[in-house]
C-alpha cells in the first residue's frame, strides 16, 4: 500500500482503528508505517499526532504506539465520527449521536425561546419553511434539504445562550451529513418532520418555551425511531 499524503495515512489508519484493527492493546511502531504505507517519517509522524489528539493511540518511547482502549476516545471528535460512520459500528455511531439530540435539543429549543435574538429568530423560521418546501416536493434527500437542516440545527443550538450546547454542533453536523452520505435520508421527511421544524421555528418566534420544547422533543423522537429503523439496511 503506497499512501504518501499525511491526510490519506489518518484517513486509512483512522479508519481501521475505528472499525477495530488493529484492536486496543495492539501496538506498532512509525517504522511499520512508514513500510506499510510507503509514506515519510514526517507525514506518519503528523497522522499518528493527529490519532493521540483523539486519544485513539499513545506513543512511548521504547514501547511504541498503542491503540487505546475505545471508551478513552474523543467520542466527538469529527475525524472519529467519520470512520465510525464508515465502518462496523456505524449502527452505534448513529444511535449514540441520536440520544444526544433527543436529550439535548428539547432543552435548547426551550431556551431559543427564551434568548433567541430576533435574527435567529426569522432565520429559524425561514430555514423552517425551506425545509418545508423541499420536503413536500420529495427533495428531503437533496444536498439543498440538507444544508438548510444543518443551519437550522446549528442556529437552534447556537440562539439556546449556552456554549455547551452550541459546541454540540459540530456532532450534530457530523451525524446529518453522515447519514445523507450514506443514502439514509428519505426523499420525502417522515410524517411529521417537516410539521416539527415549522411547529418549533414558530414556538421559538413567539417566545413559547413550553411549545418550543415539545415540538422539538416530538422531532427527536420520529428521528430517532428513523435511526432504530436504519439497522434494517445497515
Amino acid at each position: 500500500m503506497a499512501i504518501g499524503v499525511h491526510g490519506d495515512v489518518l484517513d486509512d489508519l483512522g479508519s481501521r482503528i475505528a472499525s477495530g484493527d488493529p484492536q486496543p492493546g495492539a501496538v506498532f511502531t512509525l517504522a511499520q508505517l512508514e513500510r506499510d504505507y510507503g509514506a515519510s517519517r514526517t507525514v506518519v509522524r503528523e497522522a499518528v499526532r493527529v490519532l493521540e489528539s483523539i486519544r485513539m493511540v499513545a506513543s512511548r518511547r521504547k514501547v511504541g504506539i498503542t491503540v487505546l482502549p475505545r471508551e478513552q476516545w474523543d467520542a466527538f471528535d469529527p475525524h472519529l465520527i467519520q470512520w465510525n460512520l464508515r465502518g462496523r459500528f456505524r449502527q452505534q455511531q448513529l444511535e449514540a449521536l441520536m440520544e444526544l439530540r433527543v436529550t439535548v435539543e428539547p432543552m435548547a429549543a426551550r431556551l431559543a425561546a427564551a434568548r433567541a435574538t430576533s435574527a435567529q429568530r426569522a432565520e429559524l423560521l425561514r430555514l423552517a419553511e425551506r425545509l418545508n418546501t423541499l420536503g413536500q416536493t420529495g427533495k428531503g434527500d437533496s444536498e439543498e434539504y440538507l444544508a438548510a437542516d444543518l443551519a437550522f440545527h446549528g442556529t437552534l443550538l447556537a440562539a439556546s445562550g449556552n456554549p455547551l450546547l452550541t459546541a454540540l454542533e459540530t456532532p450534530v453536523h457530523e451525524v446529518l451529513s453522515g447519514r445523507a452520505k450514506l443514502g439514509l435520508t428519505p426523499g420525502i421527511p417522515a410524517e411529521g418532520t417537516l410539521e416539527d421544524h415549522l411547529l418549533t421555528a414558530r414556538a421559538i418566534a413567539e417566545g413559547d418555551r413550553d411549545a418550543a420544547e415539545r415540538h422539538s422533543r416530538s422531532h427527536m423522537m420520529t428521528v430517532w425511531s428513523e435511526i432504530a429503523s436504519d439497522d434494517v439496511v445497515s
